[in-house]
């Protein structure tokens, strides 16, 4: 049986001060410690080692029942990292008081529980922390039935009203956290892949009267939410100037309630980055560059020091500096430039959420590919390509397989096209439902590799590029060019001249049209 990697991936998580209170917590039990040596020992390796653990330790009882030593550790280090956040963290905070609450009541101390309660329920309203609060109130009706048997009597209409307005905020806030979880559920799996059964489930979230109707949203928590998920509804159709309203409001309301802001971190990293995407795709790349600015100062402030969030920072930076390059049509200077983003890519790689990787492995792709470096190009396209993953991104991977046989046509690696577009189309026909430009580019790609002679190729490019043209002004093609501008790749063919001059091209002629 392979060792379990658990302990390890915990360990490795941890930062100094961490590790420091971790060590103080220990230092305050007597008796012999093996879990601390364990721990000193994990602590120092890049990769788990199993046999390693019991080389170094050969000989000593407790070695013979590691994995129970393992699991002990892994207990004791949960513990010490719940005693670290219990004063950092809303939720900890709040667990807590509410602990001790029920620790005073069965003290028969209800004078101090009241006080408890009182101060814990100005956190849990400040914080909108609905869950807590109707907890809370239970303690308070439970505290009253002891009040009246005293002979204390007090108006419980005030009381029943507060619950009943808990209760809807908190009915409230769960019925968009449902309709955000269907749209993300569409982008994470899907991403901007054209299925009818997408399109379906983002229409009944438009026109859902929590998102379409005004007000709806009985909380700056609901807002955050309601708001976001009209953003995400946007720019699934192709709307990015109204997504950017949306986004902003969130970020409105977050940067109005710090305390809010620090206990929704992820929720203020992902609007930043939204803000960035909304500003790069309509191309007001100063705009993006101060909110791509804004996210890296996160780092390190309050609510956004843990290490789960300071990964996501990285990440969604990277992305948007990554896009930013791209999408200016600045291939080479971006390698340039990105050059320690990629070399930071490949240490946390092991750390990031799955989507996150591939998105920053395609984009790494797409760069050096505007770039002329086709091998490099290859190098983190193969990362997606190589990824068995079945649920996540179909859009990504299908994509990544067509940017596959433009990069094998430029190194020339004609043993391999005929089998790279068998196995896309195989891809696409299991995969999407309507995929006419795949399937067209896909079928020029088979007469293209069978022209002989530069003015057969050539010939064939530009019936290649009019055919594309035609097709795209008749469709739906914001999508296609997401992934990968074939039409400035042909052109590029066609006149002998580099990606990155044709694409520079064009968005010289974008700025220089009217709006």
């Amino acid at each position: 049986m392979k060792p379990s990697n658990e302990l390890f991936d915990l360990i490795s998580t941890l930062t100094k001060s961490e590790k420091r209170f971790f060590k103080l917590q220990s230092s305050l039990q007597s008796g012999d410690k093996n879990y601390i040596r364990l721990f000193d020992l994990i602590e120092k390796m890049s990769a788990y080692d199993e046999d390693l653990v019991k080389k170094t330790f050969k000989g000593e009882k407790f070695i013979n029942h590691l994995p129970s030593e393992k699991n002990h550790l892994y207990k004791l280090i949960l513990k010490a990292l719940r005693g670290y956040y219990s004063e950092t963290s809303i939720s900890s905070s709040l667990t807590q008081e509410i602990k001790n609450i029920e620790i005073l009541y069965h003290k028969g101390l209800f004078d101090e529980c009241s006080k408890f309660l009182e101060r814990a329920k100005k956190i849990a309203v400040k914080y909108e922390m609905f869950y807590y609060l109707f907890e809370l109130i239970s303690w308070e009706k439970t505290l009253l039935e002891e009040a009246f048997e005293n002979g204390q009597f007090v108006n419980l209409d005030a009381l029943i009203e507060e619950e009943r307005q808990v209760l809807e905020k908190l009915q409230n806030l769960t019925a968009y956290h449902v309709l955000y979880s269907k749209i993300n559920h569409v982008f994470r799996s899907g991403g901007y892949s054209r299925s009818e059964e997408n399109a379906s489930i983002i229409d009944e979230i438009v026109n859902h009267p929590l998102i379409r109707g005004k007000n709806t949203a009985l909380s700056n928590r609901a807002a955050t939410i309601c708001y976001y998920t009209q953003g995400f509804c946007s720019i699934a159709n192709g709307k990015p100037e109204a997504a950017l309203e949306k986004y902003l409001r969130v970020k409105q309301i977050l940067d109005g309630q710090p305390e809010l802001r620090s206990d929704l971190s992820k929720r203020y990293i992902r609007t930043l980055s939204q803000i960035a995407q909304c500003h790069l795709q309509l191309n007001q790349f100063d705009a993006a560059d101060e909110s791509i600015a804004l996210l890296e100062v996160l780092a390190g402030q309050d609510g956004f020091d843990t290490p789960d969030a300071e990964e996501r920072i990285f990440a969604e930076v990277a992305l948007n500096k990554l896009k930013s390059y791209i999408l200016s049509a600045r291939f080479t200077q971006g390698v340039q430039d990105l050059t320690p983003v990629a070399e930071e890519l490949k240490l946390k790689e092991n750390k990031l959420q799955k989507e996150i990787a591939l998105r920053l492995y395609y984009y790494m792709a797409y760069l050096h590919f505007g770039a002329g470096q086709h091998n490099k190009a290859l190098h983190w396209l193969n990362r997606v390509n190589n990824d068995n993953e079945n649920d996540l991104r179909q859009d990504l991977y299908g994509y990544a397989r067509l940017f596959n046989i433009v990069i094998h046509y430029e190194l020339g690696n004609s043993d391999l096209l005929e089998y790279a577009i068998k196995s896309t189309t195989r891809f696409l026909q299991k995969r999407m439902r309507d995929f006419s430009a795949e399937k067209l580019i896909l079928d020029q790609f088979k007469k293209l590799i069978r022209a002989a002679g530069v003015a057969a190729r050539r010939e064939q490019l530009i019936e290649f590029r009019s055919k594309l043209v035609h097709l795209l002004a008749s469709e739906d093609s914001h999508v296609l060019i997401k992934y990968f501008d074939f039409g400035t790749w042909l052109d590029a063919k066609i006149e002998q001249t580099s990606f990155e001059l044709i694409a520079h091209q064009r968005i010289q002629e974008k700025q220089k049209s009217p709006a």
